[in-house]
Order: C-alpha cells, then sequence, then structure tokens
C-alpha cells in the first residue's frame, strides 16, 4: 500500500488539493499498477513562518517591499 505525503509551504484550496490526489493516485496506478483503493496520500500545509530557506523565512521573503500603496516618485 503506497503512503505518500505532501508538505506545501502555504495553503491550497480544497480543489486544489483533491485535484492533487486525483493525480497522484493516477500516477500510481499507471507507473506502478498500484490499486487506487490502496493509494493513502496525506496533504500538509505548512505556515510560510514556520518554514525557512535561505537562511529566512518564507513567509519574510515573499513579503510585499515597501508600501504597496506608495506612488513611485512621490
Amino acid at each position: 500500500m503506497p503512503f505518500i505525503s505532501i508538505r506545501l509551504a502555504g495553503s491550497a484550496t480544497k480543489a486544489q488539493k483533491a485535484d492533487i490526489v486525483a493525480d497522484v493516485t493516477r500516477s500510481m496506478v499507471e507507473r506502478l499498477g498500484k490499486n487506487p483503493a490502496a493509494v493513502q496520500i496525506v496533504i500538509e500545509e505548512v505556515s510560510t513562518e514556520n518554514y525557512g530557506a535561505g537562511g529566512q523565512l518564507i513567509a519574510d521573503r515573499d513579503a510585499p517591499k515597501g508600501d504597496a500603496h506608495a506612488v513611485p516618485g512621490q
């Protein structure tokens, strides 16, 4: 029985997660001949405040720089 764990930085909608589960299950059936009922998938959403890369939090790396409402040149 395949057990697949997927970790996402941030979040996904329920529909996106359903599509991921369907795609991964289909791949296990097509590539490894697994019974789709036996494919177990867990999706874990990791807050970008709890995940770092390159020495900084992803939340800080992806945050808008400066004032998003500022008018250039003023």
